[in-house]
């Protein structure tokens, strides 16, 4: 089957699943199948090129009919899963190396299995609550929420804040109520969770209120006029003083050995716990470091999901085949002879890279054990040394790349192996397929054996060349076997359609590492133009929430890198760029482009209102106060930002005084 067509049909096998699973909360598969299709799907996905079916890129499921949409202001996003002692310390190495030298503590929790809620509260009164969706825009569940035992409908903080948690059954009445359904010829739930969600997503409220559901807070969104806590545990605090209940068990963790302990004992006593759990959640303690960490593609960087131990197998290691991605990274992929892992036939699996098959000592010709896991493809676990034959030798990692024989190299601070040649066939195939995926140009018609065709034949070196060198060949090509008058049509079509680019799809487009769709959108409304952004500063970049000073870095080192100006002029002419629409500002007016932190509670408007007055007469409204800040406005109980302004000298004035440089 074509590769694209056999994608196709994997997409629409989720979408059903998907359905089943979160609008009528009803799996028609185990969560071990489900988590193989979707490896799979991703797995294709990447290779024909991008996210062609949002495969990728997908959080969890649109909202339900019937129920009223709720955007959320601060997207709701999925959490990054490990599975192994490797796993954690690779994450541990990776957040060192991101906050260094800054030392760092960890939250560590069980992670309970349920429905992800918003809760906004406004005045000291539940205004709105809504289920995570998408991750964009939930389903309005405020009359359901409140119908749980325990939940606050009235709490003592009077500003706008958003609250962030999970709603769950407990086994003992999860067992009740299927008991009691099944005797009433009712619908019987696979498991808590579903029952759970089942329950809490109901068109009818009394149906909420007769069923026994449980719910714990753990994360915060949007927050008007700041907030006191600087730690993940105070803030914890903070949710108890309002009447909130949180997570009971929880730890502070200094080290990746602290974080293990805790993981074992929590799966040795997993059966125990009266709800159920799927893992244990780490988050980095400081809310500054959190925030410093940011996030990358779906998922935060300052958080990571430990999963329990998935389904394993053996199988023998046949080969090692080694793989170039677009930035020019090598991945070894191990080739095993096909083996049932949880029900799914396994026949490649990741070695993630150099280091990591040393460190095992994984030799081609070995047995191992594959590990499936939920969110990539399978990966070589362990060797099994008793089964190795004397012929076997220890694996040498190749110093030049697989496609252009360059001599391979590592940046500072990172475990893989590039290749630093700009001109490597595999990466320019890699980065054209990026370029024409979904979330970037989606050039319909153009998979990746086209792509390899039209770069074999000359036709397409760089990006610019889609729109250049491309539709001049669409005659040759209609004359070619396995084409035709049709199909060339539509390539061109569907290539003349891209030329008219959204700005966010463009950034996306460009491969910035860490940069993804959702990043691509914030990036493009702060700015407004390409030209903008190529000229922003890392501390600028950084103070967007959601990029954090790693990826502020990424992006900033991009626009400056060599061969990226000559790049984007001989590929903006080429298009229709629709920049998001920016008025025309006064630029006498004392507070254009001035950085300016707002602080504190206002008394006339909300903190959003003023940056948002702020903005329109051209201010750079930002969340950190630093050396380069121009002004910082001061409402009522303004904290550690005020002081941080008069450390730094500061221009510090008070709401009325903003009011009258706005004519207010």
């Amino acid at each position: 089957m074509d590769r694209k067509k056999e994608l196709a049909e994997l997409k629409k096998l989720l979408d059903r699943y998907d359905r089943a699973y979160y609008e009528n909360d009803a799996p028609l598969i185990s969560d071990a199948e489900y988590d193989a299709l979707k490896s799979k799907a991703e797995k294709l996905e990447q290779e024909i090129g991008g996210d062609l079916f949002g495969i990728l890129s997908s959080v969890g499921a649109t909202p339900k009919k019937g129920f009223v949409k709720v955007p959320h202001e601060i997207p709701m996003l999925s959490e990054e899963k490990i599975y192994s002692e490797e796993d954690l310390k690779a994450f541990v190495e990776r957040t060192k190396r991101d906050i260094a030298p800054s030392p760092f503590e960890v939250v560590a929790e069980p992670k309970i299995d349920g429905l992800s809620f918003s809760a906004v509260y406004e005045g000291g009164a539940l205004a709105i609550a809504s289920t995570r969706g998408d991750g964009m825009v939930g389903e309005d569940i405020t009359k359901n929420i409140t119908t749980i035992s325990g939940f606050p409908h009235k709490i003592p903080h009077k500003g706008k804040i958003e609250f962030r948690g999970e709603v769950f059954m407990a086994k003992s009445d999860f067992l009740a109520l299927n008991a009691e359904n099944e005797k009433a010829g009712e619908k019987v739930f696979a498991n808590p969770r579903n029952a759970a969600a089942g329950s809490l997503r109901q068109l009818d409220p009394g149906i909420t209120a007769s069923r026994k559901l449980s719910y714990i807070v753990y994360a915060f969104g949007e927050i008007e006029g700041g907030h006191d806590w600087k730690t993940q545990t105070e803030f914890y605090a903070f949710v108890k003083s309002q009447g909130f209940k949180i997570q009971p068990e929880f730890a502070i963790c200094h080290n990746e050995g602290e974080m293990m302990a805790f993981f074992n004992r929590i799966a040795g006593t997993r059966a125990e716990v009266p709800f159920d759990i799927d893992g244990v959640m780490y988050k980095i303690n400081s809310l500054a470091l959190q925030k410093k960490l940011g996030t990358i593609a779906r998922a935060p960087k300052w958080s990571i999901a430990h999963k329990f131990p998935p389904e394993e197998a053996i199988s023998h290691l046949l080969g090692i085949a080694l793989q170039v991605g677009r930035t020019g990274v090598i991945t070894p992929v191990a080739e095993l002879d096909p083996v049932n892992v949880g029900g799914v036939i396994v026949s490649r699996a990741t070695l993630h890279n150099a280091d990591y098959i040393a460190d095992k000592d994984i030799r081609i010709g070995d047995f191992v054990s594959i590990v499936r896991r939920g969110d990539v493809i399978p990966q070589v676990e362990k060797v099994f040394l008793d089964r190795r034959a004397h012929s076997v030798y220890p694996y040498v990692f190749p110093d030049t790349c697989p496609s252009c024989g360059w001599k391979l190299m590592r940046r500072d601070g990172e475990v893989a192996l590039r290749c630093p040649n700009p001109d490597c066939k595999g990466k320019i195939l890699e980065r054209l397929k990026y370029f024409a995926s979904r979330d970037a140009f989606n050039i319909d018609g153009l998979g990746e054996k086209i792509i390899e065709m039209f770069f074999e034949r000359g036709w397409l070196k760089s990006p610019a060349d889609f729109f250049a060198r491309v539709p001049k060949h669409m005659n040759e090509l209609a004359h070619m076997e396995g084409f035709g008058e049709k199909s060339a049509e539509n390539i061109l079509a569907s290539i003349e359609k891209a030329r008219h680019v959204e700005l966010a799809k463009l950034i996306y487009a460009l491969g910035i590492t860490g940069v993804g769709s959702a990043t691509a959108i914030l990036l493009a409304n702060e700015y407004g133009s390409l030209a903008a952004l190529s000229q922003a500063s890392e501390e600028s970049l950084n103070d967007i929430f959601g990029v954090g000073e790693v990826m502020a870095r990424d992006i900033a080192e991009f626009f400056r890198a060599p061969g990226t100006k000559a790049f984007l002029a001989e590929l903006e002419p080429l298009l229709d760029i629709k920049n998001p629409v920016k008025r025309h500002l006064d630029t006498s007016h004392p507070l254009y482009g001035k950085t300016m932190v707002f602080t504190g509670s206002m008394g006339r408007f909300t903190r959003e209102d003023a940056e948002a007055k702020a903005r329109a007469v051209g201010a750079n409204p930002t969340s950190s106060v630093s050396k380069k800040t121009d002004y910082v406005v001061a409402g009522e109980a303004a904290g550690s930002k005020l002081e941080k302004a008069i450390g730094f000298g500061v221009k510090v004035m008070s709401e009325d005084e903003f009011l009258k440089l706005l004519g207010e």
